[in-house]
């Protein structure tokens, strides 16, 4: 995408409907802020609450949630950033024709997201998992006209989706192992799981599913993408949602999953070669926007590293710095924001000197940097001070994760001061159109966030004990004393800050030299995720419509031939798998009426294989269909017999209607007779019938048809226990069948009209 996106989300100058519905948009998020917060004390203390219904009873799901201190945690990052950038879209998108629209897309991700990290139970999380991945989609593509941003939204949505079936799955895994969905009964069940033979299933799969929500690699690519977003919809995905689902499920689910080899080192690998490659990505990046998602993904490999681990140390570092970078991290999309907007673009090599006519954007540009680079006394020193402590403290590779975590945070400040000193100081490469100061709607959030970090820097108790502490708690699943402040004394931690601040400072003043040694072309690179994912569509289209032009070709003896050979594989397989059945076959003794309604259903089924013409093959299966149906009324089944008889005297109807245009089936030749379909038929119908008589010499197990007979007078007045089951018992079922037949036969009155007025035109 264009790294001037001063085009944005332009006022195209028409009046919006609807302003003062929107304008009370925010307070929905800021009440439910309010409420989250008159809970918090309680929550510290220790209580939980769960509440719900039955959803799905009979397989145990539940609509149910559950909140603790971790998923408040959460939910108050959702809640509050969310009521923030609420209040900056309003600015932002002011006059937008499709501003309500927006809104709607916004508060379904906030819907999701506040349903995930609070469902108490798995499906229910899945559920609203899905739902984020929808509504980001939704969102990323707002800007529907823009090719990048469809691109974008298309690329979220199936990298989630297709991450979120794995997810699904290992759910599952996990609600069958445990014998339960709800949540309380998942996280008491760590030690069963972790002894499971399913354990290791169980792990990739969610971890793919966590992965491809929070863009670790190799899924990264779709993050930087979606910054083909509005600017608000940036802010709040790389904040407090979309991309800290997968954190959220890594943490909720590590005492279940953690405490083992492969779940510390797999995290711990992945999440340094994330926040490695990204840092060096960021470097690359001219587009302060793309600067800052990149800056993400440094987060984010660095959360994923730190909950590979179950020191209490590096819980609390990754915890502190979750809370810490939602903070600042909104507010620096929106800082961005404000200066695309005022300025027309985002490129750092054509800004400077914004400060000079921007002084409130400066100064709240310059507390979210400096809060973002770790300097003292914001909170992000205190969030950068435990990140290193907990490094040291990572049991598998501390000179590993202490290397990876001093890399990304001098990267981290070399971008911080790209965002909050160079557009801002100097003199601009570019001619600039008259700049001034930003409404005060654009300013205000990022304001309050931005002194929110440097408030809970000077006074961490504000955050610790009924914040930090508890949600460490709940994810231990121990009793937790962190001690948050800013100064812990001389000690290693502290020298690794300084050497952060030395490296990110010396690679900001060289960051021109920098960039020219990194800027690589890696477009055409076989190592480029996006290519390989456009690739790796491409081959999906390939194959789909490979796929389509075999088993869709438009023949329906084809198609006939596909289903065929497919039941008969199956009953095949279903014979070799379980073994030899026993069967017990004696031969029958029959009336004359009865053979007679045998040897015309043989008849015309060899009539009806060998017919050279349609007229033939028509009667031949009309009299195939006559026996059949006498076979049921001989046999004490009149009312399938009718059945029968209506179905053929319909589809004879039908047919004759039609009966000018069928061709001649092989002119040419007397009989026709092709041996692979002959042996197919006979194949499936052979498998048929031993698997009829299998079934009845199988001893019945008759508890549903005694209830259909015990329930068929008394509750459904009728002693036709066949026509009770299908009017009342499965009245839905039957009446969707009555709808698929009625629109098939609209379909068909409809094309036969048609192509009578084509016929006459």
């Amino acid at each position: 995408m264009s790294a001037t996106g001063g085009g944005e989300n332009r006022n195209n100058g028409r009046a919006m409907p609807g302003r003062q519905l929107t304008s009370l948009t925010p307070i929905p998020p800021a009440l439910l802020t309010l409420l989250l917060l008159l809970q918090m004390p309680d929550i510290a203390s220790g209580q939980t609450f769960s509440f719900g219904f039955a959803w799905i009873a009979d397989l145990d799901v539940y609509f149910r949630f559950y909140i603790d201190a971790l998923s408040l945690l959460f939910a108050l990052l959702i809640s509050g950033i969310g009521t923030f950038v609420a209040i900056y879209a309003l600015a932002f998108l002011h006059g937008h024709p499709q501003l309500r629209r927006f809104f709607l897309y916004l508060y379904l991700f906030i819907l999701g997201m506040l349903g995930l990290v609070l469902a108490g139970d798995l499906i229910t999380l899945f559920v609203f998992w899905e739902i984020t991945s929808i509504a980001s989609y939704l969102l990323i593509g707002f800007n529907n006209s823009s090719a990048v941003a469809r691109r974008s939204a298309l690329q979220a949505l199936l990298v989630t989706t297709l991450g979120g079936l794995c997810l699904l799955t290992g759910l599952v895994l996990l609600g069958s192992v445990v014998g339960s969905y709800e949540m309380t009964q998942v996280l008491a069940s760590g030690e069963a799981v972790r002894a499971s033979s399913l354990y290791f299933a169980i792990l990739m799969l969610l971890l793919i599913g966590a992965f491809s929500k929070s863009a670790q690699l190799p899924f990264h690519f779709w993050l930087p993408n979606a910054m083909a977003a509005p600017t608000p919809v940036s802010a709040y995905l790389h904040s407090a949602t979309m991309v800290k689902a997968g954190i959220y499920l890594l943490a909720r689910l590590h005492p279940v999953l953690g405490q083992t080899d492969i779940w510390e080192w797999t995290l711990t690998c992945t999440g340094a070669a994330t926040a490695t490659v990204a840092a060096v990505a960021a470097l690359r990046q001219t587009d302060l926007k793309l600067a800052l998602a990149y800056t993400t993904l440094i987060a984010l490999g660095t959360l994923t590293m730190f909950l590979g681990s179950d020191a209490t140390i590096v819980i609390a570092a990754a915890i502190t710095f979750l809370f810490v970078h939602s903070l600042y991290k909104a507010a620096l999309f929106m800082v961005v924001g404000v200066i695309d907007k005022q300025a027309g673009t985002r490129d750092i090599n054509k800004l400077g000197g914004l400060g000079l006519s921007m002084h409130i954007t400066f100064v709240i540009a310059l507390a979210a940097a400096l809060s973002m680079a770790g300097f003292p006394p914001f909170l992000g020193f205190i969030g950068k001070e435990l990140k290193y402590e907990g490094a040291l403290a990572v049991a598998s590779e501390p000179a590993l994760v202490a290397t990876a975590a001093v890399f990304a945070n001098a990267v981290t400040v070399t971008v911080a001061g790209m965002v909050a000193l160079k557009p801002f100081l100097g003199k601009p490469n570019h001619v600039l159109p008259k700049i001034q100061e930003a409404p005060a709607g654009l300013w205000i959030s990022p304001l309050i966030l931005g002194g929110l970090g440097l408030t809970f820097g000077l006074a961490p108790e504000l955050v610790n004990d009924e914040l930090i502490a508890p949600a460490v708690t709940a994810i231990l699943d121990t009793s937790e004393t962190i001690d948050l402040k800013l100064w812990h004394g001389l000690n290693i931690p502290l020298l690794l800050s300084i050497l952060t601040f030395g490296l990110g400072i010396a690679m900001y003043l060289g960051l021109t030299r920098l960039r020219d040694w990194l800027t690589w072309d890696f477009s055409h690179a076989p190592t480029n995720a996006d290519l390989l994912w456009d690739k790796f569509l491409e081959k999906v289209r390939l194959v789909a419509a490979l796929q389509t032009d075999l088993l869709q070709n438009g023949v329906m003896r084809h198609y006939l031939t596909v289903v065929f050979f497919t039941i008969s594989l199956v009953l095949a397989y279903a014979f070799i798998r379980t073994g030899q059945y026993p069967l017990v076959f004696e031969w029958p003794r029959l009336n004359l009426k009865e053979w007679a309604a045998i040897l015309l259903t043989i008849g015309g089924a060899l009539m009806a294989g060998t017919a050279r013409k349609p007229l033939i093959a028509i009667c031949a299966l009309g009299a195939l269909g006559v026996g059949i149906a006498l076979i049921y009324l001989f046999f004490g089944a009149p009312d399938v017999a009718i059945t029968q008889l209506l179905v053929e005297t319909l589809f004879l109807v039908l047919v004759a209607a039609i009966l000018p245009r069928l061709p001649v089936f092989s002119p040419g030749r007397k009989i026709l007779f092709r041996p692979r379909d002959a042996a197919l038929g006979g194949l499936l119908g052979l498998l048929v019938t031993l698997s009829i008589l299998v079934v009845l010499q199988t001893p019945f197990d008759s508890p549903t048809s005694t209830f259909f007979k015990e329930a068929a007078v008394p509750q459904a007045h009728g002693r036709n226990i066949v026509n009770v089951i299908l009017v009342d018992f499965r009245a839905l079922d039957t009446f969707g069948e009555i709808i698929v037949v009625f629109t098939a036969a609209i379909a068909a009155v409809t094309l036969l009209g048609h192509r009578l007025r084509r016929g006459k035109q």
